[in-house]
Parts: C-alpha cells; structure tokens; sequence
C-alpha cells in the first residue's frame, strides 16, 4: 500500500482539504511539494482563532496571547504543480457528504484538527447531521500498544496494535507518531519496551520507531481496503528535530 506523507504539519492544514475528495484539476497534484508564500489577499488569515475556535488550547492561542505581530497568519502553502483554491467548509462538506474522517496520532494532529475544525464550525467528535459526515480525532502517541502491567509497569509493545477495531470503518485516516518516541529519562512514557516475548529496558529510539511504524503499516496493509479508505501518514513538526 502506497502512503501519502507530508512533511509538516501546517501543509496538512492547507493541503489535506482538498486531497480528500480531489476533483479535476486537483486530482495528481502533490500537495506535499511547494513553498510557504505571503498572501497579503484580503480572505487571510481565514479565521479568527481567538474568535471562531473557542475550543483551541490556550497555548496555541497566539493573538489572544498577545502576539505582536501578525504577518504569520499571512502564509498559505503554494503547491508547485498546481494552485490551491481558498478553503470553503460547505465545499468540503459537501465532498465528503456520508463520510468519516479520522485523526490519530500526537499532539500534532489536534493542530491539524482545529484548523479544519475552525472552518467548519462543531467541535469534537465533529458530527455534521446535515451531511451525515463527521471528523474524529483519538488520542495515541505512539499507535502501537502501550500497556500497563502491576509488576514491570509501563509496556511499550512495538509489535502489537490492539485499538485498530476504531480505526475501521473510515473513510480518511490521517496518522501521525514521531515526538513521544525520542523521550528519555522521567519524560519518557514507558518503563519497557517488548517485542514478542521479550522485554527491553532500553533501546534506540529511531530502531523502536521504525519497528513500531513497521508495525501499524502491516496492520494498514492486512486491515484496511484501499479502495474504501484513504490514509495518510502526517510528517514531523521541525520544532521536534533537533
């Protein structure tokens, strides 16, 4: 199965919309390639966050924080192959009429999530009646299981997903897990990791990921018709790489 990544998560924001439920002349156009470009039209910014997403946490809240400046909410993405239309929630609705569309993932995906969220006006789980549509998001860094047992405390099971029952049925899945992953010492979420029987005190954390990311991708491939559903695995925030 052939995976869509992007490399961060605002492009997500501007991108995503459209790759859903692509119509001509969108339909092969690599939203992930392009540039950051300043829009000085007057539909930008596209929403007033303090305004319109009352449900968006009060660190991401930068005009209500009192950000000075304001040229960042002039920034769209500018594909290079082709352009993006202004975003329209009733359009978007309309295209994805009966659908569901999922997030799972980190704390980047609720980023993703408000941002569409904001221009369709419900919160979560964001049901839309109307169009028999909804947008749902479930919490889980890591997407393999992490488990408690009394005697070793925390498991990171790299090789075992048993939430993946919520994740069927969906029209979009769009994951995401990379920043939980490279925490060490008393931020780090586990006390173990295990593959199969065996159980790890420590290991490399790229070697965990990639183990781990081999492991949802074979429950995509064994579970999920790619002709019913769309994924789409989110990239990494840069505020996260060293």
């Amino acid at each position: 199965m052939v995976f869509t990544l992007w490399l961060g998560p605002l492009i997500v924001a501007s991108a995503f919309v459209w790759a859903v439920a692509t119509s001509p002349p969108y339909q092969g156009c690599d939203f992930s390639q392009g540039r950051w470009v300043i829009d000085e039209a007057s539909f930008h910014p596209l929403y007033d966050a303090s305004r319109d997403c009352p449900f968006i946490g009060q660190g991401f809240d930068c005009l209500r924080n009192g950000r000075p400046d304001k040229g960042y909410l002039k920034y769209r993405w500018m594909p290079s192959s082709c352009e993006l239309p202004r975003f329209d929630g009733r359009k978007f609705l309309e295209r994805n009429t009966g659908k569901k569309i999922m997030f799972v993932g980190d704390s980047i995906i609720p980023n993703s999530n408000y941002t569409l969220t904001s221009q369709t006006q419900e919160l979560s789980v964001f049901s839309f009646p109307e169009y028999g549509a909804s947008i749902m998001w479930l919490k889980n860094g890591f997407l393999v299981d992490l488990v408690y047992d009394k005697e070793k405390g925390r498991i990171l099971k790299l090789d075992s997903i048993s939430s993946g029952d919520q994740w069927k049925e969906v029209d979009v899945l769009i994951f995401n897990t990379y920043h939980w992953w490279t925490h060490t010492g008393q931020s780090q979420a586990w006390d173990y990791f295990q593959v199969g029987n065996v159980l790890i005190e420590d290991m490399d954390r790229m070697e965990a990921f990639k183990i781990g990311l081999s492991t949802w991708a074979k429950w995509v491939d064994s579970n999920i018709d790619p002709s019913k559903t769309r994924v789409l695995f989110q990239g990494i925030a840069a505020s996260h790489v060293e």
